[in-house]
């Protein structure tokens, strides 16, 4: 079965590297038969919904690339279907490069790290951005309620095609939520250490 990701991402120049390192027919086998990796299934729904950052590239007029850092509340992406992302596109230090890059060209990749269990999803896919005022149905469903930040415009993604990767070389790191369980013990008998020590300290004074 043809790997959309792999058809996409495999040009002619990535072909003749893959000959030249010895790798072209492995890769060859993929280019066959009907597309998959082009619609989002329950895995990849999950690791999505989870994420409380991504990377997303574009690339200027100019064609240089452009590589931008988005984060939120885990969860902020939002998979509309199986072939539909979107989210609420907040105000930032308003120099619009991502803006400006996929107004021209609307073609994008979005990177979703899990260092804690080294994994790393890759999407391509399309951008078209919505005035959430004319749009409310569509602004309630990208807007997460409660968050300090503010909501320039919607963006949504039509998914063209992802990837998995393998977990090579990723460093395991985690976040304060994430360690919170782990560490919740041992802040436990810290606290209650503390007190013991408390409590020894003013058995001392009292004898001395």
């Amino acid at each position: 079965m043809t790997h959309r990701f792999l058809e996409i991402a495999t040009t002619p120049a990535v072909k003749a590297a893959q000959e030249a390192q010895g790798s072209r027919r492995a890769y060859a086998r993929q280019e066959e038969g009907e597309p998959h990796n082009d619609r989002l299934g329950e895995a990849e729904a999950g690791f999505i919904a989870a994420r409380d950052s991504f990377y997303l590239a574009s690339v200027s007029e100019t064609g240089w690339p452009y590589l931008q850092h988005r984060g939120g509340p885990a969860g902020f992406l939002r998979v509309l279907d199986e072939t539909t992302l979107g989210f609420a596109d907040l105000r930032g230090n308003r120099q619009y490069l991502s803006l400006g890059n996929l107004t021209a060209d609307d073609r994008l990749c979005l990177f979703l790290m899990d260092y804690g269990h080294k994994a790393r999803l890759k999407i391509f896919g399309r951008a078209r951005f919505h005035d959430l005022a004319a749009e409310p149905e569509l602004a309630q469903r990208l807007i997460v309620p409660g968050y300090r930040a503010v909501p320039e415009r919607g963006m949504t993604i039509k998914v063209e095609a992802f990837d998995w990767n393998c977990p090579q070389h990723i460093t395991p790191r985690f976040s304060e939520a994430e360690l919170a369980p782990a560490l919740a013990p041992v802040r436990q008998r810290l606290e209650e250490l503390e007190v013991e020590n408390a409590r020894l300290r003013a058995e001392l004074a009292v004898r001395a």
